[in-house]
């Protein structure tokens, strides 16, 4: 219901206006958006059910004078529910869709009228679980047939149906077959695109400089096969451990999980010296618009403001870490965002007064598209001691 209403949040709130003799008191609104979440949007609650425990929810707090409020509105809705759905489809994009116009706005200058639809449809909808065998100790035939001999649904992705399986059904990730023996890994197929482009080998020295929670550094092991050197390096401290579970549980043999800020020129110079790494992955803080549909949350923080401030950041990232990158190196610069100032036009714009540097392959993916997250991945060569490039 949380994440529900999350993605629903502006639909919800014109559904209790429309009902509403006056604007709802903002302690009231928690108790709207519950009890019409479960009105206008779910179909696992008996109506009547909801709309009694929203009441009640509301009698037993510090808005209880509110009950009367809210039970009208709760009902209202329900007496004209055929003609608030009808009045909806009438509504603006963003309304209709929840999303904020600012946001709807850039997508239908970047995208078009329609491209723009299907992503905001796409956006609220449910978020299938995506598990990746550990190619270490399994392939994704082989697993994919141990989830239907325990009789789970499950079914090859169509983005990459040889390394990624779709889960059909709910299930606590922990009493899925071979969690604990490491056979498999949670993530989206989007995330080996970035890994493909790195092309990492076995030998090589490889930072992971934003690594929390893993998963690229799952591909990057498999890839090297414990040969070489990988340091998983991530700024928050309280993001190490879920890091090192994951490297100790798909058994990925040696990979160095340490703190260390990439946004920090004077960090990574102490850290390490100067060509350091053969390759690095720099996936980027972002405003996380290419995977609003597993955090409906970042939409309603996104603000040019934001995203000004975020690109700021890209760029000291980018700035900090090019220089322990070895002459014919390659980095690969990663956000899962859509927003041309945090991908294509950031990694231009530093070209540009990085001489040293080459445009490599880029990869983007739009979700309603790929049905994958949202990325844009681009490689970046390091021009050797001979002014040639990797």
């Amino acid at each position: 219901m949380v994440r529900g209403i999350a993605k629903h949040k502006r639909m919800l709130e014109w559904a209790a206006r429309r009902s509403a003799d006056r604007e709802p008191d903002p302690a009231v609104w928690p108790f709207l958006l519950v009890g019409l979440y479960q009105v206008f949007v779910m179909d696992q609650v008996a109506h009547h059910a909801a709309v009694h425990e929203t009441v009640e929810a509301v009698k037993h707090s510090r808005v209880a004078s509110a009950a009367g409020f809210v039970n009208g509105i709760l009902r209202r809705t329900l007496r004209e529910i055929d003609a608030a759905r009808q009045e909806l489809r009438d509504q603006p994009l963003a309304v209709r869709e929840s999303h904020p116009d600012f946001l709807v706005g850039r997508w239908r200058r970047c995208f078009g009228e329609a491209s723009a639809e299907a992503l905001c449809r796409w956006n609220n909808g449910r978020p299938a679980m995506i598990l990746r065998p550990n190619r270490l100790l399994t392939d994704a035939p082989t697993y994919l047939a141990r989830l239907l001999e325990a009789g789970l649904k499950a079914e090859p992705h169509p983005f990459a149906p040889d390394e990624f399986i779709t889960l059909r059904q709910g299930a606590r990730i922990p009493d899925l077959p071979g969690y604990a023996d490491g056979l498999f890994s949670v993530q989206d197929p989007s995330t080996r695109e970035s890994i493909r482009l790195l092309d990492p080998r076995s030998g090589q020295r490889v930072l992971d400089a934003c690594a929390a929670p893993g998963g690229k550094t799952i591909i990057l092991a498999e890839r090297m096969r414990g040969k070489g050197r990988i340091v998983a390096m991530d700024r928050h401290a309280d993001r190490l451990q879920p890091l090192q579970d994951n490297v100790a549980r798909l058994r990925l043999g040696p990979v160095e999980v340490l703190q260390g800020d990439a946004s920090s020129a004077d960090d990574m110079n102490r850290r390490f010296p100067a060509g350091s790494f053969d390759r690095i992955l720099l996936d980027v803080p972002c405003a996380n618009t290419g995977v609003l549909r597993r955090r409906p949350d970042a939409k309603w923080r996104f603000s040019p403001e934001r995203l000004t401030e975020l690109a700021k950041t890209q760029r000291a990232m980018l700035d900090a870490t090019a220089p322990i990158l070895r002459p014919g190196g390659l980095m690969v610069y990663s956000v899962c965002s859509l927003e041309p100032e945090e991908g294509e036009n950031q990694v231009a714009g530093w070209l540009r007064s990085h001489p040293g540097f080459e445009a490599g392959a880029t990869v983007s993916l739009f979700p309603p598209d790929s049905g994958t997250d949202g990325i844009f991945a681009a490689a970046i060569a390091r021009s050797s001691a001979h002014g040639r490039g990797l």
